[in-house]
């Protein structure tokens, strides 16, 4: 090639949304290729922890989250659309005010902003790629869609139907003001939001075993494996200290989902943890989990590795994102489950099925309800499937996606250098 290849990064996520892109950025590096990263303000201080400039995309991620979730009502539907053209002109801004002389763009995140940034590498005619982090966001025969702004029909059990409800969703939510700016910059119109963005053979960076694609399917799919973050620091010589002294804890944590009544979760979580003779491990995150009393046998961190981290415990009790899913698969933790919105019901039935853990029933356990859960998690058999099944989990997801996006820019470029 004539010269480096360089790659945008897009997505407006939550932190789920960005660890993978970083693990995706550090392989990209690695094969010669320069990265630019551009995503929402609250993620610069991890991305210079690995020499990534961030370009901002909008308002803080987690300042909109919380405010939808501890809210005394939810966003109301009504203005979706206005956010969609705001966040769509934000990023198409952002984006394209950095990507001359980039080669290709690969997204994720919000429909919105993966479509601005598929409109970037249109202008630009360089490929675009987007990326799924779990099976069930992409349309198959084999799964229904996510819920958006309308409960599913309950009377409609063909998933093909239901998809195309979804396209109709999609295309009252979004089409718009994706069309609206589009023509602004003299792109022709699309006529199914979604299928434009995710394209007809989408990326989906999860683990085989942990998140299968079920063939056959109408979309060339291509599994690279999930995209993991390296992340080599030593734990904090107080929690070192901590999970020496006495029998394995109990992890807690809801990463970058925000709680409408953390303080209450965090006392169930306590109380369940301790009613099966275990010690806890409290992660603050979005939802700011605290200690409800002094008792030594509970520990709180910040920002830790967790791939280091849920070596030591003896279970891990989370909210279902996909990156703590495969971590906590990698390591060989019993799970459990607390799902909360999206993609976290489909790993929380991951979970059980597998037997590597249990999905409580709903977002908002009770003492009971998490007892009954972590009674399971904590079981012999279930350490032993969740041991064997850990060194199944593919490391290597990041750099196949890696390899793959150079050969396709090579082959993008040898036309004109032939």
């Amino acid at each position: 090639m004539s010269h480096e290849v360089r790659v945008l990064l897009v997505t407006y996520g939550s932190r789920g949304d960005i660890e993978p892109m970083v693990g995706f950025a550090v392989q990209l590096r690695a094969l010669g290729a320069e990265v630019q990263m551009c995503a929402p303000p609250d993620f610069a201080e991890l991305l210079d922890g690995f020499g990534l400039r961030l370009v901002p995309l909008g308002q803080s991620v987690r300042e909109v989250t919380t405010k939808a979730v501890t809210g005394a009502k939810p966003m109301p539907a009504v203005g979706l659309p206005q956010r969609a053209a705001q966040m769509f002109d934000a990023t198409y801004e952002a984006v394209s005010a950095v990507a001359d002389g980039f080669d290709a763009v690969v997204a994720t995140g919000l429909i919105p902003a993966s479509a601005a940034a598929r409109a970037v590498a249109e202008k630009l005619g360089i490929p675009y790629v987007f990326v799924a982090y779990f099976p069930t966001y992409l349309p198959s025969p084999h799964h229904p869609p996510l819920t958006w702004t309308r409960p599913l029909p309950p009377e409609v059990t063909d998933n093909r139907v239901l998809w195309d409800l979804n396209t109709e969703d999609m295309n009252a939510l979004f089409g718009e003001a994706i069309n609206t700016h589009r023509a602004s910059v003299d792109l022709p119109s699309v006529d199914s939001v979604r299928d434009h963005v995710f394209t007809d053979q989408p990326w989906l960076a999860t683990d085989p075993t942990l998140g299968p694609w079920l063939e056959p399917s109408d979309l060339g799919v291509v599994q690279t494996g999930a995209w993991i973050r390296p992340d080599e620091r030593p734990l904090p010589a107080e929690l070192e200290a901590f999970l020496d002294v006495g029998t394995s804890p109990v992890y807690v944590g809801f990463g970058s989902m925000p709680m409408r009544d953390s303080q209450n979760v965090t006392r169930v979580a306590i109380e369940a943890i301790r009613a099966q003779g275990r010690r806890a491990v409290l992660s603050r995150g979005w939802a700011d989990l605290a200690l409800t009393d002094d008792q030594d046998d509970c520990f709180v961190v910040g920002e830790v590795n967790h791939q280091a981290l849920f070596c030591r415990v003896a279970a891990v009790v989370h909210h279902g994102g996909a990156g703590t899913t495969t971590t906590a698969a990698r390591a060989g933790a019993p799970q459990v489950v607390v799902p909360q919105m999206a993609d976290q019901p489909y790993w929380a039935g991951r979970v059980a099925d597998l037997g590597i853990g249990a999905a409580h029933d709903g977002p908002t356990p009770t003492v009971e309800s998490l007892s009954a859960a972590l009674e399971a998690a904590l079981a012999p058999e279930t350490r032993e499937r969740a041991t064997t099944l850990a060194g199944t989990i593919r490391t290597d997801g990041a750099t196949m996606a890696a390899k793959l996006l150079l050969d396709m820019v090579g082959r993008e470029r040898r036309p004109m250098s032939e």
